[in-house]
């Protein structure tokens, strides 16, 4: 990934968390000798320096990603940003967005306890904390059904880079312009971008 120096994350607990919040990413590899991506959530195993997921067993992009390097796109808040919004008429639009990408190599999971415990992280993540959903708590035979469907895999993380492209290559006043600009507008992603810009301005 191309990556400005004032625009790259270099705490790795930042693209940790970057990671965990945007969990839904996208997994590209080459399938028959072109690239493929498949849209998934990922979950993040920071001790042991995995990430891991499964495919449908329909997807083909499983049967030849083992030992692939691979990449996956962790997707954060991104918005257009209005050169309307500076102080000059010297100015074109642009993007700003935060983005983490993760390389590393594929090992398709065959343990079936192995498989039940990555899923049962990844419901653990998403289910609300006051939910009455429990995997364990599922008809076995359904759930060893539905897991011949799928496909377990976890990627070894070799590389991670992140990037935050938050208007830092601009003056101060300039991106204070900018945030003032994104507070009014009541999308998430704007709300996410100002913060963080304002955030920023402030270390």
């Amino acid at each position: 990934m191309y990556i400005p120096s004032h625009f790259q994350i270099e705490d790795v607990k930042i693209a940790y968390d970057v990671i965990k919040q945007y969990g839904f990413a996208t997994l590209f590899s080459q399938h028959n000798g072109a690239p493929f991506a498949t849209h998934l959530p990922l979950n993040l195993d920071k001790e042991k320096q995995y990430l891991y997921g499964h495919f449908a067993r329909s997807n083909p992009q499983w049967k030849d990603i083992s030992n692939q390097m691979v990449l996956a796109v962790f997707h954060g808040p991104h918005c257009y940003i209005s050169p309307s919004w500076y102080e000059t008429d010297k100015a074109v639009p642009t993007w700003n967005y935060v983005t983490v990408h993760v390389y590393g190599e594929v090992e398709l999971i065959d343990d079936e306890r192995e498989l039940m415990e990555s899923l049962h992280e990844l419901v653990l993540k998403y289910e609300a904390p006051e939910s009455t959903y429990k995997l364990e708590n599922v008809d076995t035979d359904f759930i060893a059904g539905m897991n011949k469907g799928v496909q377990g895999f976890k990627v070894k993380i070799n590389k991670i880079e992140g990037k935050a492209k938050l208007s830092q290559n601009h003056p101060e006043d300039r991106q204070e312009l900018v945030i003032n600009q994104l507070k009014q507008i009541s999308c998430e992603d704007e709300q996410k971008i100002a913060s963080l810009m304002k955030a920023n301005l402030k270390k």
